[in-house]
C-alpha cells in the first residue's frame, strides 16, 4: 500500500504548490486528465483486496462497480462514449451533472471510484487516508477549492447510484447460501488438503449477471464421465497430470508458478502453518490492462474504459464458471490421485477450495482476454511483471491470446485441474467474452482503441 502514497507524495513534488490566481480549467486539465492518478487508484484497492483476502469471484463484484462507477462518472466529459445504463441489465442512467457547473471529471472520476471502493473493501479507514492523498494531488495541479469540491460531490453522487444498483445484485442473500453439503458420489468434490476447507461460494450462479442472459447460457459440454478403467478418457487426464507432476521441467513450473494466483497459500512447517496472500486472478488481469494501457499511452477515457469492460468479462465469467462447478461438482486431481495412485502425492500449486470442473482461471482469463483482444487488437506483444513483486518472475507474450492460453496449460502443469477442466473453461470463457463484447462494445461512430493506437503510429 505504501508504493501509492509514495508516487502521490512524487507526483506533488512534480507539480508544484500551485498559484494564489484561480486557474483556468485549460491551465489544470492537462495534468488532471494523466491516468496515471488512475493507475494508482486502481493497484491501491488491489492491495487492499489481497489484504482482505477476498475471494476471487467477490473480487471481481469488487472491481467491477469501482469500474463501472468510475467509467459513467467520466463519460460526462466524453459523450462519444456510450452509457452502460441499457445495456448491463437492471442499470439505468446515473444523475446527469449541472449544466452550468464548471467540473474537472478526472478528479470525479476518481472520486466515484473511491467512494464505491470504501463500501465494498474492509480497509475503508485506509482507503480514506488515501483518498485525501489523491484529492490533495488536484489541489496541486491548481484545480480551484469550489470545483474541487463540486466535482467529488458529483463523483459521489454516481457513486451511490452505482451501490444502490449493486445492493440488488443478489450479494446479501447468497451469503446465507455459504454451506456446501460433500456427498460420497464417486467422482464428487471432497474437501481438499493442506487447509480441507469449506466450499468457495457455492451459490455464486445467483448472483445476477450483467449482460448474460442467465448464468446458463454458455453451459460447457458434460466432463469426462468419472472412471477408475486406466483405458477410459477421466483415468488417462488423471495420469496425465501426475506424469506432468514428476517429470516437470524448468520452464513448466515457471508456468504454473506465473498464474498461480492463489489468494491466499498455506505454508506447512512441521506442526505449524502460516499464510501468504497473493494477487488474485481478476486482479492479475487488470494489472495487465494496466500494462497495456501504458505500453499504447492510452488516454484516462480509454485506459477507464478498458478497466470497465474487462471488469465486466471477469465478473461474468465468474458467475458461468461457477454455476458449472457446483453442477458437475467434479473431484480434484489430488483426491483421485492420492486415493488410487500415489498417497503421498502434492500438486505443484495448492489446490482452491472449490470443484475442478471447469478451470475458473481458465474461464475468467479467456473471458477477459476476449475483450481485450476486441479493444487492443491481435497480436499484441506484451510484457506481465504482475507477478514480479511475489516472487513468480516475468513472463512476455506475442498477443493477448497466448497470456490466456498459457494460463490454461498452467493450471494441469499445477496439478490442480484435469486437461478438459482446463479448456473446456477456455472454450466457456471465450463465448462469454464475445457475448460481453456485443453487448457493451462500441458501435462503428467510436474508435476503438486499436484502431485509435494504430493512427497514432502513422
Amino acid at each position: 500500500m505504501l508504493k501509492s502514497f509514495v508516487f502521490l507524495v512524487f507526483l506533488a513534488g512534480l507539480i508544484g504548490d500551485g498559484s494564489c490566481s484561480r486557474a483556468t480549467p485549460e491551465e489544470y486539465s492537462q495534468q488532471a486528465a494523466s491516468p496515471e492518478i488512475f493507475h494508482q487508484a486502481s493497484d491501491q484497492l488491489t492491495d487492499f483486496i489481497i489484504h482482505d483476502i477476498f475471494k476471487p469471484p467477490v473480487a471481481s463484484r469488487i472491481y467491477v462497480y469501482t469500474n463501472l462507477a468510475a467509467y459513467e462518472t467520466l463519460r460526462q466529459q466524453h459523450p462519444d462514449y456510450e452509457s452502460m445504463a441499457g445495456k448491463l441489465n437492471g442499470f439505468t442512467e446515473v444523475p446527469q451533472p449541472a449544466k452550468d457547473g464548471e467540473y474537472c471529471f478526472p478528479l470525479a472520476s476518481v472520486a466515484s471510484y473511491i467512494a464505491v471502493s470504501k463500501e465494498l473493501i474492509v480497509s475503508m479507514a485506509e482507503m480514506e487516508d488515501y483518498e485525501q492523498a489523491v484529492y490533495e494531488q488536484y489541489a496541486q495541479m491548481g484545480v480551484p477549492e469550489d470545483v474541487r469540491a463540486r466535482s467529488i460531490a458529483y463523483g459521489e453522487q454516481v457513486a451511490r447510484h452505482v451501490l444502490a444498483y449493486a445492493g440488488q445484485d443478489n450479494y446479501k442473500e447468497t451469503r446465507a447460501m455459504m454451506r456446501y453439503t460433500f456427498t460420497d458420489l464417486p467422482g464428487s468434490y471432497q474437501p481438499t488438503p493442506p487447509n480441507y476447507a469449506p466450499a468457495c461460494e457455492p451459490r455464486w450462479n445467483a448472483m445476477r449477471v450483467l449482460t448474460l442472459d442467465s448464468c446458463t447460457q454458455f453451459q460447457p459440454k458434460a466432463p469426462a464421465a468419472y472412471s477408475l478403467d486406466p483405458e477410459s478418457d477421466f483415468f488417462k487426464m488423471v495420469r496425465q497430470v501426475y506424469d506432468f507432476s514428476v517429470n516437470m521441467t524448468e520452464e513448466q513450473k515457471a508456468i504454473a508458478y506465473f498464474w498461480d494466483d492463489n489468494a491466499v497459500v498455506t505454508n506447512v512447517m512441521g506442526h505449524v502453518s502460516y499464510m501468504d496472500k497473493k494477487m488474485t486472478p481478476p486482479g492479475h488481469w487488470l494489472a495487465i490492462v494496466q500494462t497495456l494501457a501504458k505500453d499504447k499511452d492510452l488516454d484516462l477515457m480509454k485506459s477507464v474504459q478498458a478497466y470497465t469492460f474487462t471488469s465486466i468479462a471477469l465478473y461474468d465469467g465468474f458467475i458461468a464458471c461457477w454455476d458449472e462447478k457446483y453442477r458437475s461438482a467434479r473431484i480434484r486431481p489430488v483426491t483421485v490421485i492420492n486415493e488410487h495412485i500415489d498417497p503421498a502425492w502434492q500438486p505443484f500449486l495448492e489446490t482452491p477450495p472449490f470443484p475442478e470442473y471447469v478451470s475458473g482461471h481458465s474461464a475468467i482469463s479467456a473471458a477477459a482476454g476476449t475483450v481485450l483482444t476486441h479493444l487492443f487488437g491481435d497480436n499484441v506483444a506484451f510484457t506481465d511483471s504482475t507477478e514480479y513483486a511475489y516472487g513468480h518472475g516475468v513472463r512476455s507474450f506475442k498477443s493477448i491470446k497466448d497470456a490466456y492460453m498459457e494460463t490454461s496449460i498452467s493450471r494441469v502443469y499445477g496439478g490442480i485441474h484435469f486437461w478438459d477442466g482446463s479448456f473446456e473453461g477456455t472454450d466457456q470463457g471465450e463465448k462469454v467474452g464475445e457475448w460481453v463484447w456485443s453487448k457493451i462494445g462500441p458501435k462503428e461512430k467510436q474508435d476503438l482503441i486499436a484502431k485509435s493506437t494504430a493512427q497514432k503510429k502513422r
